[in-house]
């Protein structure tokens, strides 16, 4: 089983880009002998459309006949009768998102943006509404981290993290594992997670009470009572700090 973190182009040199020095030569053929699986098939790049996120609610309802339990963040499509003046008139109060965007590329966070960087955003997106959405903020938890603090010594300081789950489909049921990966922004005052933006990761432990003796063959399911990101490296454990003061956004 294989989880990619490539774009289509450079997987394989023998079936895209042939200049890919970050590809596997041979792979697609390995996948398509049915000798490997790519958990991200080459094609669902289609699903990394942050205007496909808009519409996920409605998907749901449309697919399962069910109402969603998790509400999306607050999100306008500009490219929508009436929205684009609404945006362009709220750009300092809006996080707004390339919908090709990866990586945390392109995020321009208004309530921390220059002027002259919202100036030239409203014209970027006035000229192409459809290759944007604009959401409203929001404020990510902090946890104590192990960092270079601004006294110029290391130490423990609270860094802005979030937390992705990870769901598994066993052939008959979607269940999540009990646990997932929290991603910190590790420079002081960045709410930027991601990886290629500098940021890092934590270990998250979710502390549950004691499983049954005899837990019942096919049940997924755990109780949790807390969950405790955990910063990679010996002696480096840390707790969950309190919400964030300041408003945030991650790709």
């Amino acid at each position: 089983m294989i989880y990619r973190r490539l774009d289509d182009d450079f997987l394989d040199p023998l079936h895209f880009r042939p200049d890919s020095l970050i590809g596997v030569p041979g792979l697609m053929a390995a996948a398509h002998a049915g000798n490997v699986t790519l958990a991200n098939a080459v094609g669902n790049g289609i699903a990394d459309d942050k205007l496909l996120y808009t519409y996920v609610p409605d998907l749901i309802r449309y697919y399962l006949a069910e109402e969603p339990l998790l509400p999306n963040v607050e999100t306008i499509r500009p490219e929508e009768p009436g929205r684009l003046a609404e945006v362009l008139d709220q750009l300092d109060r809006l996080v707004l998102k390339p919908v090709d965007g990866a990586g945390g590329k392109g995020i321009v966070i208004g309530p921390r943006a220059e002027r002259d960087v919202l100036d030239r955003l409203a014209k970027e997106v006035a000229a192409d509404p459809r290759g944007w959405i604009a959401q409203r903020p929001v404020a990510l938890s902090t946890s104590p981290t192990l960092s270079h603090r601004a006294d110029g010594q290391d130490g423990l300081a609270p860094r802005h993290i979030d937390l992705r789950p990870f769901a598994v489909h066993d052939g008959e049921d979607v269940w999540l594992l009990p646990g997932g990966l929290t991603r910190v922004a590790l420079g002081e005052g960045n709410l930027i997670v991601n990886s290629s933006q500098g940021g890092g990761s934590k270990d998250t432990w979710v502390l549950a009470p004691s499983a049954p003796s005899n837990p019942p063959v096919g049940e997924h399911s755990t109780a949790v009572s807390e969950v405790i990101p955990r910063q990679f490296g010996p002696g480096t454990g840390s707790t969950p700090g309190g919400p964030a003061q300041e408003e945030g956004h991650q790709q």
